[in-house]
Order: C-alpha cells, then structure tokens, then sequence
C-alpha cells in the first residue's frame, strides 16, 4: 500500500504526461518598408498650368497620362536659363518603361527653342528622373530675345488598357535656374580635350566596411552631402533610389563606383535585368550618365566616369556626357535597386575628383582654372547646393575613349565614299578619282583638324 501510494502521490504531484506540442506554422516574412517618396523642397511654390513662373526658384505641380501642361516664363535677352522637369512617382506605383513627360521651351507662338527633351523611367521600378531644357544666350541660337515664353510639359505613355493599371498622375516638380554671368573679360579656356578615362590608382582602396556612413536623401532637394574622395556606406531598400550631392569645380573629373553587397537571390528568376542604377545629374538637374547592371544577389559594381567639369563643354563637348560637365558646383548621384528585390542591399561608393585644370587651361597649379565661368551653389559639400538642381542618358562608358575626339571620331567621310563608288562604276571616273584623292584627303584632314564633332541630341541646338 505504502508503495501505492508513493506512486500515486507523485503521479499527482508530476501529472500525466502532456501530448507532444504541434510544429508551429512557418512565419510569413514580413514584406519590406516601403521607400519614402519624395521630398519637394521647402521653400516650393505650387502652380498649376497657365501660371506664371515669376523666376528663379522651384515649383510643384501634377501630370497625368495624356495632359499638357504649360507654364509661362519671362525671359530677359542677356542671361543663360535651365528650365528642369523632375517626374516623381510615389513609391509603389505601377509605371511602364515608356512612362514619363516630354519637355520643351516654346516661343508665344509656338516655335520650338531648341530640342525637345525626353524624360523616361525607362523600367518598371517607380523612381525620381529628370532633366531640362535652356536658353543660351549666343549669337545664331534659337530665342535669344527677351519677352515672355511657354514651357510646355506634356505626360507620355501607354494606356492601362490591359486592366493591370489605370491612367496615372503623378508629382511634378518644376526648376528655373539663371545661369550667373560671367564677369568682363571672363571668356572661358578651351574645353579638354584629352582626360584619363581610368580612375587614379587609389580609388576604392578600403573595403567598403572601412568606408564612412552616409544615408542618401529622396532626391536633389536633401540629397546627402560627400565631401570630396573617400568611401561610404549605405543601404537600398528594394524598390529605392538614394540621392548624394558631390562637390565638382572646374577642371575636376568625377569617377563615381557603385559597390553592391551580398544579398538574396530574385524569388523565381536568376536575374533583374537593370535591377542596379547609377546616374548623375549635374547642378542643374541635367541629365550627365547612367550605368545599369543585372541584380542577381551577387556582389556587383556599377562605374560612372566624366569628363572635366568645364563651361567650355557647353558648346565644345562632343557627347550630351561631355556637354552637360557645363557647371560647376553640385552635382547628384542616384542609386536605384529594383523593386522586385528581396532584400535590402548594402553598398560602398566610391569617389575620386582628379584634376586636369593644369593641363589643359595653362595654370601654374591644379586649382579651378581662371576665367571657367560662374559656380552653381557651393563648391563644398558642407554648403549649400544651388537651388535645384535627352534622351535619358548618353555618353560613352568608361574606358572606351583615351580622349575626346576619339569618343566621337568621324566615320568614312561621304565625299570620299561618294568619289569611291563613282570610280568603281568607269575607268576614267576611277583614274580621275585617284588622282584627285590625295589633294581632297588634304584638305579634309585640315577641315577635321579645325573642326569639333558637335554633340547630337537635346544638345544639338539652343542648349
């Protein structure tokens, strides 16, 4: 009984023994935040279309699919204007490759000034592009009087007819930027004309744990400063673009690389074709150059190269790239992660800012070369950058020129193929043709020699 009752006692004190616990239900990883819009600046004026933009300064609006809005400004006869369109579509908005808005600066009457500018997302990740257009005061340009004009900005883009979106409108801003004068007796030095296209030895020698911490900003308006070379560390949330504002005086190169961490693969794909992007902008929200490159959740590295910053460039440059190195001043960096990635992604970037003022402007030292124009803002990252800050983007990629005229050589001259075919059709036209050959390669060699390649696109004319 004694016994009994033991086992009985601690049977009543332990309980009967529980049934096995049921496997808990796998957690539902929690879906990334999503990135933060962007941040018009504070002191924008908002408009609406028919308005006045009285002058320099930033304004905000709306576009939508299909609309044209017009904005008129009233320019004198004697200054440089950047009139900037920033498209911003709100993080998670479905967009097509081909949305975006046309922008142009238009007499009273309509005459076009200059080229149009296309401004595109060019993929399917939401995110902040823009560009401009100008009116340069020069004899034999377009508009060069003064009196009232229209900027003209119209919405493009396919229909949602296929159900899986509806007509869009999205958040415009609006950049008017004067150009400051330069001074009497200011005339600019020649542009470059040979650079390096590789960047000096030391770029990028730490690891990118070493490099400092930055947190881009939403776009050109709290873009984070970097003061100068060095490396910094951040982090892309998917579907993000993080903006950075660089200090480049005249004569300086920017060499800007984009180092991306490990992180997970795409869910059901090996690839995000363009899922990595590295643009510039220069002070006044030009479009410069962009890289793009495959996310796969591989370590990869985007590399951006200009050409020297120099106010000859505007007329001299022989690529839109080359062109828009027309300021000095601030300039903007924006790295874009897609937003089918995964995770989030760390990344170092890499700044190297050599100087070839010396070489090419005749100074005794590497500083900003006299006479170069006026400077956009600040010229150091601790100030402030000016007010705001095509084809999309053009240029040739690093490394494939070892200076400018050879980006833009000129192909078999038409003349010379014309002659060409003609002696190949008769004898006489054949030995004619050689005969005359070496007094016409003379002369077109000279031609060439005095000659700049022009830059083509919304570079071409009036800007």
């Amino acid at each position: 009984m004694r016994r009994v009752s033991v086992a009985a006692l601690v049977l009543g004190v332990l309980g009967t023994p529980a049934a096995p616990a049921a496997p808990a239900a796998p957690a539902t990883p929690a879906a990334p935040p999503r990135p933060a819009g962007y941040r018009s600046a504070p002191d924008a004026r908002p408009v609406r279309a028919g308005a006045v933009l009285p002058g320099p300064g930033t304004y905000t609006d709306s576009i939508a699919r299909g609309e044209t809005r017009t904005y008129r400004v009233r320019l004198d006869g004697s200054s440089n204007v950047f009139l900037s369109a920033v498209l911003a579509p709100a993080p998670g908005s479905a967009v097509d490759v081909v949305d975006g808005v046309s922008l142009s600066l238009r007499t009273a009457s309509g005459l076009l000034c200059g080229m149009r500018t296309d401004i595109r997302l060019y993929g399917d990740t939401p995110r902040p592009v823009a560009d401009y257009v100008s009116r340069r005061v020069e004899a034999g340009r377009d508009c060069q009087e003064a009196g009232e004009y229209d900027l003209v900005v119209e919405g493009v883009g396919r229909g949602g007819d296929d159900g899986r979106r509806g007509p869009w409108r999205w958040d415009l801003e609006l950049g008017y930027v004067v150009e400051p004068a330069p001074g009497p007796g200011d005339g600019p030095p020649p542009a470059p004309t040979v650079w390096s296209t590789e960047p000096p030895a030391s770029f990028g020698e730490g690891s990118a744990g070493s490099g400092r911490a930055a947190h881009g900003g939403t776009g050109f308006n709290d873009a984070a400063p970097l003061a100068g070379a060095g490396t910094w560390r951040d982090e892309l949330r998917p579907g993000e673009s993080r903006f950075y504002r660089v200090p480049v005086a005249w004569g300086q190169q920017l060499f800007a690389r984009a180092r991306f961490g490990n992180a997970a693969a795409p869910p059901g794909r090996s690839a995000l074709p363009d899922g990595l992007r590295l643009a510039l902008y220069n002070p006044a929200r030009g479009a410069v150059d962009e890289r793009k490159g495959l996310y796969t959740g591989d370590p990869a590295t985007l590399l951006l190269a200009t050409a020297p910053a120099a106010y000859a460039n505007r007329s001299e440059g022989a690529t839109d790239a080359v062109s828009a190195m027309r300021f000095a001043g601030s300039y903007y960096l924006q790295v874009s992660l897609d937003r089918q990635a995964p995770t989030a992604v760390p990344i170092a970037l890499d700044l190297a800012l050599p100087s070839v003022s010396a070489a090419w402007a005749g100074q005794e030292d590497a500083g900003p070369a006299r006479g170069s124009g006026p400077v956009f803002g600040s010229d150091s990252a601790s100030g402030s950058g000016p007010v705001f800050g095509s084809d999309s983007v053009s240029g040739s990629g690093p490394g494939s020129r070892s200076a400018r005229g050879d980006a833009a050589a000129p192909g078999p001259d038409p003349v010379l193929r014309a002659v060409g075919i003609a002696g190949i059709s008769t004898g006489t036209v054949l030995v004619a043709s050689l005969a005359a050959w070496p007094l016409l390669a003379t002369r077109l060699s000279r031609s060439r020699s005095r000659a700049r390649p022009r830059p083509r696109g919304r570079h071409a004319r009036g800007a």
